[in-house]
């Protein structure tokens, strides 16, 4: 039996603004708090500088799951959230054309005191993707159709 989370799990991202999302884990972590092992957090100043190519790469690479905490309107750089919310749009047709569950893909408002909510987003995702497994599955599975003869 494996006992490594990180290679049993599906694993989780977490871009997480600065401002907001990445305030918010680190207030999670004065707390003493669980969250997943399986769980990676990378502070970013503003998810909108990530194209939609990023997330799809992210998912061949083996990330199972991308969560985007945003402070939303509390952001320091103007049209930020705007931004963000067009590029995540505009990503989930995209996992689509590539037979990736639009799910694994979440825009979160977390602040910097946001701990309950925190733990309640990586929860959830940790619990979808625990349903719909890993992402590589999905696209080998797309991938073989793709190649079949029409």
């Amino acid at each position: 039996m494996n006992s490594n989370p990180t290679t049993s799990n599906p694993k989780i991202l977490i871009l997480a603004t600065i401002s907001g999302g990445y305030a918010g884990a680190d207030a999670v972590g004065q707390l003493h708090a669980d969250y997943p092992a399986n769980t990676y957090i990378l502070p970013v100043l503003c998810p909108s500088m990530f194209p939609s190519e990023f997330y799809l790469r992210s998912y061949k690479q083996g990330i199972d799951g991308i969560i985007v905490m945003y402070s939303g309107t509390d952001s320091p750089f103007k049209g930020g959230p705007e931004r963000t919310a067009q590029l995540i749009n505009e990503t989930y047709p995209l996992m689509k054309e590539h037979g990736i569950d639009s799910r694994r893909l979440k825009l979160a408002a977390i602040c910097t005191v946001c701990t309950k909510p925190f733990l309640k987003e990586v929860r959830q995702m940790e619990e979808l993707l625990s349903g719909i497994g890993f992402v590589r599955d999905e696209i080998n599975a797309f991938d073989s159709q793709a190649a079949l003869p029409a």
